[in-house]
């Protein structure tokens, strides 16, 4: 009799550790899933203020220069296209490249206007093109920020989903890795505006 309850208590205190357990690491992934999403959501904020001060960039050379059309049309096509891929809101590796591929076909164009500056001393030396300089400048340095936090959240996150026991309930409950910042072949880095060409 004696021997029943003692293993009714057993098996019980196992359910609630079980239980406990569960509880503890199913709210660990929530916590670090939404920590991805959070770093995600800082380097879109990123990518929207350099968006944001590419059109001050186009308006101080077209003011002071006769710069080629072509040009800033195709600065104007490439800033759209980031801007739409901007309301994404999944973070998927699809998401995370298509972003990246639109950001580095917008800086691109971006550095074209800037290595055509070059030609304009007079432009060089206003105010309104060392002020905005200096926020571009800051926004890529945030922009680098950003997508190397996003990438610990991942990796923290990765690791709790892959580690044992926890990979035994992120299984049940469908959490799966996720993909950050990678490189493509062959690059070492994405591209950046860049003030120094």
């Amino acid at each position: 009799m004696q021997l029943k309850r003692y293993t009714g208590y057993i098996i019980g205190g196992i359910l609630v550790l079980l239980g406990l357990f569960t509880i503890v690491t199913y709210n660990a992934l929530v916590k670090k899933e939404e920590s991805i999403n959070n770093k995600w959501a800082n380097v879109q904020a990123s990518y929207q203020r350099r968006l944001d001060l590419i059109p001050s960039l186009v308006n101080v050379v077209k003011g002071v220069s006769n710069f080629e059309q072509s040009t800033f049309e195709k600065i104007a096509t490439a800033r759209a296209d980031a801007m739409r891929s901007l309301v994404t809101t999944n973070v998927t590796s699809e998401s995370i490249n298509r972003q990246e591929r639109l950001q580095d076909t917008m800086a691109a164009a971006a550095n074209r206007v800037i290595i055509a500056i070059e030609k304009y001393p007079t432009l060089k030396g206003t105010d309104a093109y060392a002020g905005l300089q200096t926020q571009l400048e800051g926004t890529e340095r945030r922009i680098k920020f950003a997508r190397n936090e996003f990438n610990t959240a991942v990796n923290e996150y990765n690791n709790k989903v892959r580690a044992f026991p926890s990979n035994m309930l992120a299984a049940i409950f469908g959490f799966k890795q996720k993909d950050g910042f990678v490189a493509d072949a062959g690059t070492d880095k994405s591209v950046e505006i860049n003030f120094k060409k």
